[in-house]
């Protein structure tokens, strides 16, 4: 078991978590302009400090590319859907060009940054708040339920090399909590109970985009991604794993994989 020297940040970690949660929770039930509004602010802080890891030196480059890739998800939210990957791609290539090292990883990075946050605004409007909301918890569980159980349980490493505090015990009850989560909206809504798996494969999801962003950090020498977030580090560090999850959902939806949803 650890030691009280693990559970030092968890105060601040709540408190910063709460207030997130509030204030994503109240926009997602408005949906609409608040919600958008919502999307394009974190997409474009993500991008800022994705551009100040990958140029820490170029902070007006930073904040221009941020000013694109919101514009970006607003302009991709409010035209005809077949605009919107070009335009989200074009933003991305045009931060690639401003970053000097590693261009096609901070492309690749910023398109899935920019992405996430145009599909959340299509599974807003397409499949209403709760689907959100489960989208959401999905992600939160496999979080919390990873930190309780790795910090309390401990064991062998789950990809030491990328991501060393990560275990196996916390990977599978990241699993487990999410399949819960599916379980509980499965009984509550007419979704089914293919939720479940569902849950269960974007809490995998969720922990590859973790992985992602530790590997990028590790690679750019960083701790956390920028301290906008007592306790959590930078947006990045603490949606990471809802990009993941996003991205499987946009892909499985795109595929015919995940089931129609609206509740």
């Amino acid at each position: 078991m650890a030691g009280q020297g693990a559970w030092d940040d968890l105060a601040v970690r709540l408190g910063s978590g709460v207030a997130m949660a509030g204030l994503g929770i109240a926009a997602i039930w408005l949906g609409g302009t608040w919600f958008l509004a919502l999307a394009v602010l974190v997409s474009a802080l993500m991008v800022w400090e994705l551009a100040r890891m990958f140029a820490p030196q170029a902070r007006a480059v930073a904040v221009q590319l941020a000013l694109i890739s919101g514009v970006a998800v607003v302009l991709a939210g409010l035209l005809p859907g077949q605009f919107a990957l070009p335009l989200l791609i074009a933003a991305a290539l045009v931060g690639a060009g401003q970053v000097g090292r590693d261009r096609v990883l901070f492309a690749i990075y910023a398109l899935a940054v920019i992405l996430a946050g145009y599909g959340l605004v299509l599974l807003r409007g397409g499949g209403g708040a709760g689907v959100v909301i489960w989208l959401v918890l999905v992600v939160i569980a496999t979080d919390v339920m990873g930190y309780f159980a790795g910090r309390m349980l401990g064991g062998p490493k789950f990809w030491p090399r990328i991501s060393p505090k990560k275990t196996w015990s916390g990977t599978v009850a990241g699993w487990v909590s999410a399949a819960v989560v599916g379980a509980i909206a499965a009984a509550l809504t007419p979704a089914g109970w293919g939720l479940v798996a569902l849950s269960a494969a974007l809490s995998l999801a969720s922990q590859m985009g973790d992985i992602a962003e530790s590997a990028i950090k590790r690679r750019k020498g960083v701790k956390d991604s920028s301290a906008l977030l007592p306790g959590h580090g930078g947006l990045l560090d603490r949606f990471d794993g809802l990009l993941g999850a996003v991205l499987a959902m946009l892909v499985l939806t795109a595929l015919g994989l995940a089931p129609e949803m609206r509740f």
